[in-house]
């Protein structure tokens, strides 16, 4: 829920309190990283990684169980392309014939460097992989098929808890799916993350030295001052403008007054600047209700979503590290919100007060949205609802305590022209089964007990659009998590 702690607005001074309150409980002062503006590294979604990319050997195009030597060309000249269609993409490669010649690639692509194995002959990959496993490197496998038997140690070895999946298909284009996925660990030991008090989740999600032993990411403490330092230098003419493009790209402005969209744009600048400022990755806010004496940041998290930079409401640690990675991994921004059952229609609604636009990613369309007042406030301030693609198939997960993907997945099936009831930006999917949906919620691992805000845990999802259910196997066996069916 929008503000689920809240029943009406409160004011800074009470919204303070309630964040001071979670700082002094200790659910997120050990190990936090002082937020400065000083010496930071660039952004990690600006930062090229690099992938240990072991190849075998290169048979005549008459060898049994080897890769051709057609095929091995064909294999260089389509690693040559993901690297460019990826941008963000290095591969270190060599030929290697022993666990020797493996760690020796390794040390060359660097500690952080995820590995890609493509598989060549009998027995070639168990005799190459042994660093890789002692090391416990994310690591992925590609075998074409007949290039021999070694295709059947992964699961094995994902089993005895290495984080190795496999990839077995003729289609080179599984190459760049396993980079992408194979770029996720070393980005998030490069991330940072801005929170703004309180945060909400699973215990391991909140606290940020489990978060950084598992995804290697810092999470970054801000103080609600800090935005209010911005606010107050910004170039106005740029505030006008922003305010401009609100309005003029709008479809309706059904409550908003003038002022309250510049509010709004004023907190898209600020979050502009504060990113650029601390050279963050992603943010979340805690207490957002709390806002409104300012402006709400539902504007400026649509901005940032549609930016590539992730961007979480209500200080939802789980929701913040579940967009994190499929940023990282598919380029998508998601849609997090609030779950409510309809079995008449077999169906699941979401609903949140903001939404990303650009669903498809930071190059793709932009959806229609209006512009309304919060649902939650008596129409206050000015928040976009997105009219979503109805007919899109959807991905709703979450990356819960830092180990489960819970999953479902589903197909728009209707998006209100506008919406009246719970908050504006909605969507209805429907579901393989709606009933079975509500004895299966939170996969049996959610519940009052596992988190700081159990509502706030139990309810949110966030949705991606298209079905990623098999990559999210393959990024679970990379990161070591499990994948739990909800529904």
């Amino acid at each position: 829920m929008c503000g689920s702690c809240f029943s009406n607005s409160i004011n800074r001074r009470e919204f303070m309190a309630t964040a001071g309150a979670v700082t002094a409980a200790g659910f997120l002062t050990p190990g936090l990283a002082a937020g400065t503006q000083a010496n930071q590294p660039r952004a990690a979604r600006d930062r090229k990684v690099r992938i240990c990319t072991l190849l075998g050997r290169q048979g005549p195009p008459d060898r049994s169980w080897d890769i051709c030597g057609d095929a091995f060309d064909a294999i260089r000249a389509r690693l040559d392309e993901i690297e460019n269609n990826l941008g963000n993409v290095e591969f270190v490669t060599g030929h290697v014939n022993s666990p020797d010649e493996s760690a020796a690639l390794m040390e060359e692509a660097g500690e952080d460097a995820s590995v890609l194995a493509i598989s060549s002959g009998i027995g070639w990959l168990i005799g190459v992989m042994p660093p890789v496993l002692e090391a416990n490197r994310p690591a992925a496998v590609y075998s074409y098929p007949g290039s021999g038997h070694d295709w059947m140690y992964p699961p094995h070895w994902r089993e005895e808890g290495h984080p190795v999946t496999l990839f077995s298909s003729s289609d080179y284009g599984e190459l760049e799916r396993a980079a992408k996925l194979l770029r996720v660990p070393p980005l998030m030991k490069q991330s940072r993350a801005l929170l703004f008090p309180n945060a909400a989740g699973t215990h391991a999600s909140c606290d940020p030295d489990q978060v950084k032993e598992k995804l290697g990411a810092d999470v970054v403490e801000i103080p609600y001052e800090r935005v209010e330092d911005i606010i107050d230098g910004l170039d106005q003419e740029a505030v006008e403008a922003e305010t401009d493009r609100w309005i003029n790209e709008a479809r309706e402005v059904i409550e908003p007054s003038r002022n309250d969209v510049v509010m709004a744009s004023r907190m898209c600048l600020a979050f502009d600047q504060l990113i650029e400022e601390e050279q963050a990755d992603a943010v979340t806010v805690g207490g957002c209700l709390g806002w409104l004496e300012r402006g709400f940041p539902c504007l400026a998290f649509t901005r940032l979503r549609d930016r590539g930079i992730p961007a979480v409401c209500e200080g939802d640690m789980d929701s913040l590290w579940t967009m994190m990675l499929f940023q990282y991994a598919f380029d998508l921004p998601g849609f997090q919100g609030n779950n409510y059952i309809d079995t008449a229609q077999n169906s699941m609604w979401l609903a949140h007060c903001t939404g990303a636009l650009k669903m498809d990613g930071p190059d793709g369309e932009a959806a229609e949205y209006l512009l309304r007042g919060h649902s939650e406030v008596g129409g206050d301030g000015a928040v976009p609802e997105v009219l979503y693609r109805v007919g899109q198939e959807i991905t709703r997960t979450k990356f819960v305590d830092l180990d489960t993907f819970l999953v479902s997945n589903g197909v728009i099936a209707e998006v209100p022209d506008k919406s009246t009831i719970a908050c504006r930006t909605q969507v209805r999917t429907e579901v393989d089964d709606a009933e079975r949906m509500t004895r299966t919620w939170g996969g049996g691992i959610l519940g009052p007990d596992h988190g700081i805000h159990p509502m706030m845990t139990m309810l949110h999802r966030v949705l991606f659009y298209g079905n990623h259910t098999r990559d999210i196997e393959h990024l679970a066996n990379l990161i070591d998590a499990r994948v739990v069916k909800e529904g």
